[in-house]
């Protein structure tokens, strides 16, 4: 049975502040004083960066378990340097030379000889051995692999195992024996390699950034190194930040203005707010909850940063920039989600309107790498510009070592601040007219109307 409440405002005339802010306040404490919010600002950034954390953490824990692996040399010039290289691998690498306690695994090779009338009998077999665990794997050195311009031989090298595209034995083999194939090359050319000690000499390009002028000095400053911390963590990390402070704040206004839809408490508040002010206390208190969470995630952040030895890689020019996204954003998604929680009679329905609510928020989580790498791209600079997703993609192209104009972060808050009103103002007239009523399931359609019509 659908039925509604048609309640008249007793105190028409302006918005009350004083009321708006009494319930602000009202609606933050509740949040914060809770156990939730505490083991919520612990746990949070713990899951958004599991993976790292995991990696810092288990990045030891390797298996050291021995490797052997079966060498089928076709060449059979290859095998003997390999062992040798091994040997010295395993003598240099395997044991912790501080504490002697194996921290990786000994590589061992067995020389078997390539069965030219049957290789795939032989190879089904080995295969066999792998799956057994009597190997790790096996390696087919083709004929050709010393000369793999001559057509008449086949240049190939394969590597067997059960998880070889993620195997760190397969690329050890890949630069040991194409060192090798470079020795002999030169050897089958004639070339006596110690006439030439630097051959084989590899030099690391260093990556440098851009050389700048002392501003107080006037002197040429030297380029500094260019980091991955700089280029790639201190971004994502100020974007992460942003992201969790819009899904920390925003989903929980949903429900909320559902649970005081459904319990009737708000039609006890209405009997002493009006409509939009009942919406924006919810909306300011989310703000004040939002500024809390990121307070203690950004001095966490830059004191954390500052004791591994980093500071000069934290971006203060972005914050300003990020607050004021961050309210923003708060405040643009609230407004959505608390319109669409007033819509919502049951908890399925709020339930259901969840993640469609938050697919603007997210998509950017798809999308920051490319847009982390290539910051000043037509695609970056456009889809920064969109303003559901300004906040959390342009913070992170500011933060990136490649300076941004000024013009596009200007452009994107005006984007942001003209969606943000529209969201209040429609989430205003949705708000207003679905709060009071009782049993309608939320459909689009009169979202839309609401939203219009008011």
């Amino acid at each position: 049975m659908t039925y509604s409440f048609a309640l008249r405002d007793p105190r028409p005339g302006r918005w009350n502040m004083r009321k708006t802010l009494l319930f602000a306040l009202r609606e933050y404490k509740a949040a914060v004083r809770t156990k939730g919010f505490i083991i919520g600002l612990i746990i949070a950034p713990i899951l958004m960066s599991g993976g790292a954390v995991a990696y810092v953490l288990l990045k030891d824990n390797v298996d050291t378990t021995d490797r052997k692996v079966v060498v089928l040399d076709h060449t059979g010039r290859i095998f003997s340097k390999l062992e040798e290289f091994a040997d010295m691998r395993n003598a240099q690498e395997v044991h912790d030379p501080e504490t002697g306690e194996k921290v990786r695994p000994l590589y061992l090779f067995e020389n078997v000889e390539p069965n030219a009338a049957d290789p795939h009998a032989q190879h089904l077999a080995l295969s066999d051995r792998v799956r057994s665990g009597e190997l790790y794997g096996f390696l087919v050195l083709s004929e050709g692999v010393v000369h793999p311009t001559d057509e008449s031989t086949e240049a190939r090298i394969s590597y067997f195992a059960r998880n070889a595209a993620l195997d760190d034995l397969r690329s050890w083999l890949g630069f040991q024996i194409n060192h090798r194939l470079r020795q002999l090359r030169l050897v089958d050319a004639g070339v006596d390699e110690r006439s030439l000690p630097d051959l084989f000499h590899w030099v690391q390009v260093d990556g440098l950034n851009l050389v700048t002028r002392d501003k107080d000095t006037g002197d040429i400053a030297a380029a500094r190194e260019a980091s991955p911390v700089e280029a790639i963590a201190v971004p994502i990390g100020i974007m992460m930040i942003m992201f969790l402070m819009i899904m920390m704040s925003v989903p929980g206004m949903l429900h909320s203005v559902m649970e005081e839809k459904t319990q009737r408490i708000a039609e006890v508040v209405l009997g002493a707010v009006r409509p939009f002010e009942f919406m924006m206390g919810k909306l300011i208190g989310g703000i004040a909850v939002a500024l809390t969470s990121s307070s203690v995630y950004l001095i966490g952040g830059i004191l954390a940063v500052t004791y591994m030895g980093y500071d000069d890689y934290i971006p203060y020019h972005v914050l300003p920039w990020f607050v004021v996204y961050m309210l923003l954003a708060v405040i643009m998604f609230g407004a959505l989600t608390s319109a669409l929680g007033s819509t919502c009679s049951e908890a399925k329905d709020a339930q259901s309107l969840s993640f469609p609510s938050l697919i603007p928020a997210i998509i950017p989580m798809f999308i920051y790498l490319p847009v982390a790498k290539e910051p000043m791209s037509a695609f970056s600079t456009w889809i920064s510009l969109i303003p559901p997703f300004t906040p959390t993609l342009m913070v992170l192209r500011m933060a990136t070592p490649e300076p941004v104009p000024l013009w596009q972060p200007v452009v994107g808050l005006v984007g942001v601040i003209l969606c943000t009103l529209l969201f209040v103002w429609a989430g205003g007239r949705i708000f207003r007219v679905a709060i009071l009523m009782q049993g309608t399931p939320p459909k689009l359609s009169n979202i839309i109307r609401w939203a219009i019509r008011g």
